[in-house]
Formats: structure tokens, sequence, C-alpha cells
């Protein structure tokens, strides 16, 4: 249906956004401790678990999704 559709949408790109901000995260993270530069890494650090948040996000509508459709 087109219900489902907007979730699967919706949890394809919370997925997308996740693993760019993981990425980005690590990437500013590492780049922070070669520098010795404290913020960069905590910026880092901050947008990883925010990644993991969006990833965790479309994992969880992807589950909801299976549960409406069997019902």
């Amino acid at each position: 249906t087109d219900t489902n559709r907007g979730i699967i949408m919706t949890s394809t790109t919370d997925k997308i956004k996740g693993k760019y901000d993981e990425t980005v995260g690590k990437t500013k993270r590492e780049i922070g401790r070669a520098t010795d530069d404290e913020e960069l890494q905590g910026e880092g650090e901050l947008q990883n678990i925010k990644g993991k948040g969006e990833s965790l996000k479309g994992d969880v509508k992807d589950k909801l999704k299976d549960i409406v459709d069997k019902g």
C-alpha cells in the first residue's frame, strides 16, 4: 500500500543518513585523534552516535512494517 511504501522509503532514508553520519563521525574522530584536536574528536564521536541512532530508527521502522504486513 501507499502507507507501506512511505515507511520503506523513510526507513531506507534513515539508514542512509545513519551510515553517512557514522562514516563522517568516525573520520572526524580519527582526524581529531591524529591532530590532537579534542573538539573535533568529540564532534566526530557525537556524529557517529547520531548515525547509529538513525540506522536503528530505520531498522525499527522495517520491523514495524513487517508487523503491520503480518497483521
